[in-house]
C-alpha cells in the first residue's frame, strides 16, 4: 500500500500558512497515516498482532485512563495563573491590541515548536526529564535534573499563592465583605472606602477623609475639602488589607518577621488536597483536572458577561484592543510577547515530558500541542476582555485612567479585583466564584509541577514506584516546610525574589540545549521518524516545518531572549524599595542551579567513561544515544540464537542484531 501523501502544488511561502497547512495535516488520523511497509526506521504499527516477539510497556509507571485525562492535564498545566494576571498587564503596556500580533508570532516561533517537541520527545520514551536525556544524550543527562530544580522552585512559591486565594475564600463567605470598609484593625490614613464615602456625603455638607467622616461644620474649620478630593492620596480597603491585615508586610527582605497562621494553615491544606490528587499516581490526577481545568472557563464566562454590562466597561475594552503600533518598534515588546508564551506554555520545565511520557504510545500529541497551544492563547485574549471590561468599570468609579488601576501579579488578583468585586451586587458570591476560579487555575498547574518532580524521583529511583504515596508525601511534606518561609511577614520579598530568578534566563538556555540535543546531535530527521513511528508518516513540507524551526528559528529566538535578559539586568524592587545586594546573590544562585546541575554532572559522567578513551573518543560516546534509548512501548523482542546476525522478519516490522533504535551518526 502507497503510504506516501501527495505534496501541494502551492505550498505556502509564508510562517503563517505553513501553521495552518500543520492544522490541516493533523486532522488526518494515525491509522490514516501510520506506515505499515518495512524501512530502516523499524515503523511499529498500533496493530500487537503484526510484532515480532513480545511488546514491552514502562514497568509500573501507569498510564492516564484516557486521552482526554492527558489533555485536561495539559490543559490545566499551561493555562494557569499568569493567563489571568500577566497577559493583561502585558498587553495594555506593550500597545494594546497591537501586542497580539507579536504574542501569536511568538507562539508560532517558539511555543509550539518547543511544545510538540517535548510532548513527542516524553510519550516516544516514556520517561521523565530526570531519565530521558540520559539516553538520547549522556553528556547532558544533567538538563533533566535542571528542569527538576526549576519545578520545584517555583513549586513552592506557586502554592503559597494558592495559599493566599484559599484565606480570601473564606473570608469570602460573609454577608459583607471584610475588605468593603475600612476596619481600625488594619486600615491606614490612605484607606479610602467606597461605600464609607457614599453614607458620608449623603449627609449635606459632610466630607469622608482619613477613614472618618466630617460634618459640615468640622470641614469648614479644618479646611479639608480640597484634601478630601485628592485621589492620589487614596489606596482602597482591599489593598490595606492584603497587605497589613493578610500578609502583615515588613519593611523589607532583611525583615522576614513571624510566621502568619493563617496563610500557613491554608497552605497546608493545598498541599493536603495535592497529596490527595496525586497519592494514586496519574490515574487519579486525570479525574481531578476534569474539574480543575475547565471550571476556570465557566467563571471567566460567567465573569464576561457580567463584566460587559457594567458602566464604563466598553472603554476599559477600548483601552485594551486599541492598537499603538509605535510599541511594535521597540526590542522590549517582542521580548514580553516571547517570555509570555514561553512561560504560558512552560517548555524547558520538564512538566510537558512529564505528563506525555504517560500516554500511550500512538496518542497524536501533534494535535494535543496544537489544541493546548491554541487553547492558551485564547484564554488569555479571553481574560483580556474579562479583565478589561471590569477594571473599566473601576476606572469610571474611581475617576482614574485605566493605565493606573490595573497592577501586575499579586497586585490584581488579591486587590484590584477583590476591590472591583465589592461594587458589584451580592459582592460575597462574585469574591467565591473569582477565588475558586484562582484556586482551580493554580491547582492544575501545581498537580503537573509536582507530578514532574515525583517522576524524576520515581525514575530515577524505580524500587520507589511500588512506594508511591510514601514518595508523594515526603515531597508534599517538604514543600511544604519550605513553604512556611514565604508565609513570613517579609514572604512577599522572598516570593518576588523566587519569581524573578527561579524560572529566569536558566529556562533559556535548557531549551536551547534541548534543541541541540535533539536537532543537531541526535538529529532532526532520526527525531522526526520516531515522531512517525508513533503518529504516522508526514509530508515532505510537514518535516522541512520543524526541522526549520527546531535546528533554527527556535534557538536562535531563545539566544536573543537570553542576551537580552542579561543586558537589561537590573537590581530587583519591590513596592519601590531596592533589594540588598545579598539577596540579589541569592537570586543569582537560584537562577544558576540548573546550570551547576548539568555542569557538574557532565562532569560526572566524563570522569566515569572508561580512562582508556582519548578525550574525542569520550565525547563521541558521551554524545551517542544509548542502546537502552528506543520506544519504551510496543518494543519487540526477539531472540534467535541459531541464526545470530541475521534478519529476522513479520509482515510489517524488520529487525536485525544490530539495535534499530541507535543514533545514526
Amino acid at each position: 500500500m502507497d503510504w506516501k501523501t501527495q505534496e501541494s502544488d502551492n505550498f505556502a511561502q509564508s510562517i503563517i500558512s505553513m501553521m495552518f497547512a500543520l492544522i490541516f495535516l493533523s486532522a488526518r488520523g494515525p491509522s490514516d497515516t501510520l506506515a505499515q511497509d518495512v524501512s530502516s526506521t523499524a515503523v511499529l504499527t498500533p496493530l500487537d498482532d503484526d510484532l515480532v516477539g513480545n511488546p514491552q510497556e514502562p514497568d509500573n509507571r501507569g498510564s492516564w485512563s484516557g486521552r482526554f485525562d492527558f489533555l485536561m492535564s495539559l490543559l490545566g498545566y499551561s493555562v494557569g495563573l499568569g493567563n489571568v494576571w500577566r497577559f493583561p498587564y502585558l498587553c495594555y503596556s506593550n500597545g494594546g491590541g497591537a501586542f497580539l500580533f507579536p504574542f501569536i508570532l511568538m507562539l508560532i516561533l517558539l511555543g509550539f515548536p518547543l511544545m510538540f517537541m517535548e510532548l513527542a520527545f516524553g510519550q516516544f520514551a516514556a520517561l521523565g526529564p530526570a531519565a530521558i536525556f540520559d539516553r538520547i544524550c549522556p553528556l547532558f543527562y544533567g538538563i533533566g535534573y535542571g528542569m527538576t530544580a526549576v519545578t520545584l522552585m517555583v513549586a513552592l512559591y506557586y502554592t503559597v499563592i494558592i495559599g493566599w486565594a484559599f484565606l480570601y475564600l473564606f473570608r469570602s463567605f460573609t454577608s459583607e465583605l471584610p475588605w468593603e470598609r475600612c476596619h481600625k484593625e488594619w486600615a491606614t490614613e490612605k484607606c479610602y472606602s467606597h461605600r464609607d464615602a457614599q453614607e458620608c456625603t449623603s449627609i449635606n455638607g459632610s466630607v469622608y477623609y482619613k477613614n472618618t467622616c466630617y460634618n459640615a461644620t468640622e470641614v469648614l474649620e479644618l479646611n479639608i475639602t480640597d484634601l478630601a478630593h485628592n485621589k492620589s492620596a487614596r489606596s482602597p480597603p482591599a489593598q490595606d488589607f492584603f497587605e497589613v491585615e493578610i500578609l502583615k508586610i515588613s519593611n523589607g527582605i532583611d525583615e522576614i518577621g513571624a510566621v502568619r497562621w493563617q496563610i500557613a494553615l491554608c497552605l497546608l491544606l493545598a498541599w493536603t488536597l495535592t497529596f490527595l490528587a496525586l497519592s494514586k499516581g496519574v490515574k487519579s490526577v486525570g479525574k481531578v483536572v476534569y474539574f480543575t481545568a475547565l471550571f476556570p472557563y465557566v467563571v471567566l464566562t460567567i465573569l464576561f458577561f457580567r463584566g460587559i454590562t457594567l458602566d464604563g466597561a466598553k472603554e476599559g475594552i477600548a483601552f485594551y484592543l486599541t492598537p499603538n503600533f509605535s510599541q511594535l518598534f521597540i526590542a522590549k515588546t517582542w521580548v514580553d510577547a516571547a517570555v509570555q508564551i514561553f512561560f504560558a506554555l512552560s517548555p524547558a520545565w520538564g512538566g510537558l515530558i512529564t505528563l506525555s511520557s504517560y500516554n500511550k504510545f500512538h496518542n497524536n500529541c501533534f494535535k494535543d500541542a496544537l489544541i493546548v497551544g491554541v487553547g492558551n492563547v485564547a484564554t488569555s485574549i479571553f481574560a483580556g476582555f474579562v479583565i478589561f471590561g471590569i477594571v473599566g468599570y473601576l476606572a469610571k468609579e474611581l475617576d482614574m485612567p485605566v493605565d493606573q488601576v490595573v497592577d501586575q501579579g499579586p497586585g490584581l488578583a488579591f486587590i484590584v479585583f477583590p476591590d472591583v468585586v465589592t461594587r458589584l451586587p451580592v459582592s460575597p458570591l462574585w469574591s467565591i466564584l473569582f477565588f475558586v476560579m484562582l484556586i482551580t487555575l493554580g491547582m492544575g498547574s501545581e498537580f503537573a509541577l509536582l507530578e514532574t518532580v515525583m517522576t524524576a524521583v520515581q525514575d530515577t529511583f524505580p524500587h520507589l514506584r511500588e512506594k508511591k504515596t510514601w514518595v508523594v508525601l515526603t515531597v508534599c511534606i517538604t514543600g511544604f516546610l519550605g513553604g512556611l518561609v514565604i508565609c513570613t511577614e517579609g514572604g512577599m520579598y522572598i516570593l518576588q525574589l523566587m519569581d524573578t530568578y527561579a524560572a529566569s534566563w536558566s529556562v533559556f538556555l535548557m531549551a536551547i540545549i534541548e534543541c541541540v540535543i535533539l536537532a543537531w546531535i541526535y538529529g532532526a530527521d532520526n527525531f522526526i521518524q520516531d515522531i512517525e513511528m508513533m503518529i504516522g508518516h508526514r509530508n515532505i513540507h510537514w518535516h522541512r516545518f520543524f526541522k526549520l524551526f527546531w535546528k533554527f528559528l527556535t534557538p536562535a529566538t531563545l539566544l536573543f531572549l537570553l542576551f537580552f535578559n542579561w543586558i537589561q539586568y537590573s537590581r530587583m524592587k519591590y513596592a519601590g524599595k531596592q533589594y540588598p545586594l545579598w539577596a540579589d546573590m541569592i537570586g543569582w544562585f537560584m537562577a544558576f542551579i540548573p546550570i551547576i546541575a548539568i555542569l557538574s554532572m557532565s562532569v560526572f559522567k566524563f570522569i566515569r567513561t572508561p580512562a582508556e578513551k582519548s578525550f574525542v573518543s569520550k565525547l563521541r560516546v558521551l554524545m551517542k544515544a544509548t542502546p537502552k534509548w528506543g520506544p519504551a512501548h510496543k518494543v519487540p523482542r526477539c531472540e534467535d540464537e541459531e541464526n545470530s546476525g541475521k534478519i529476522v522478519t513479520n509482515p510489517g516490522f524488520t529487525i536485525s542484531s544490530q539495535n534499530p533504535f541507535e543514533t545514526k551518526m
